[in-house]
């Protein structure tokens, strides 16, 4: 098989003295949906940051496209187009929708492409209508549209979604994920999900792994794992039912 696009090695990663991630390992091949998933806590976020430099992985080396990004500054990290679309959405709420379309290139060191942004609003009709509004005046779900659209400006090779469904209603959620599905299907994106909504993210990931404070416990397709009792015990029976109540 090919060198994987994404290669996590043995990965340790601290907040003071406290180890947050234990050597964790993980590969993800272009073309990939892989997702990762795990109870809240777990590290799953800790992770996504860590591939992006901050906090710094004290052990271990992170590898993307055959080079160690391991000791990069993040703003350089983003430069090689990866692109994450952060936990809590985080979109510049004063500025129009537009505009924060625009930053998603600026912080890749990108000029304006008009041609780009038309392709990504093709795939978010809803963020077009609403093109000079504020970001702080869209919803939740289309907020949330927004900051993974703003990280699609930059043309990424590796797509980071950090928790993409948290506090939306199941319905938006749904919808956030067939999107996702949509650009790997047709664009060949590569995606890297962090999710708690287990049953989703598994039903999306052609890979998948189960993280248990900072450790992977757990790796295959994402249907072995929707199939794995203590998957469904851990993650779906109880967190399928948490879903179903969730939402605004």
């Amino acid at each position: 098989m090919a060198e994987p696009l994404l290669a996590v090695r043995g990965v340790k990663t601290y907040y003071g003295s406290i180890m947050a991630l234990k050597g964790v390992d993980l590969a993800v091949h272009e073309g990939e949906i892989v997702t990762l998933i795990g109870a809240n806590g777990a590290g799953k976020s800790t992770l996504m940051m860590t591939i992006c430099g901050n906090p710094r992985a004290r052990e271990g080396r992170i590898v993307f496209d055959g080079r160690d990004i391991t000791a990069l500054p993040t703003h350089e990290i983003a430069r090689l187009r990866i692109a994450q679309s952060p936990e809590g959405r985080r979109i510049f709420g004063r500025m129009t929708v537009l505009e924060n379309l625009q930053m998603g290139m600026v912080a890749a060191g990108r000029d304006a492409d008009p041609a780009e942004l038309d392709r990504v609003l093709a795939f978010f009709p809803r963020l077009a209508e609403r093109i000079g509004q504020r970001g702080g005046t869209l919803s939740g779900g289309e907020q949330q549209m927004l900051a993974i659209a703003r990280a699609l400006m930059s043309r990424p090779r590796l797509l980071l979604l950090d928790e993409p469904s948290l506090g939306l209603a199941p319905l938006i959620a749904q919808a956030i994920f067939d999107i996702v599905r949509e650009l790997n299907r047709s664009r060949g994106l590569t995606v890297f999900l962090v999710e708690q909504n287990a049953f989703h993210a598994l039903k999306l990931a052609h890979r998948a792994y189960v993280m248990v404070n900072g450790t992977i416990t757990m790796t295959g397709s994402g249907r072995e794992l929707l199939e794995r009792p203590e998957v469904k015990a851990a993650y779906l029976e109880g967190g399928r039912r948490e879903a179903a109540t969730t939402g605004h």
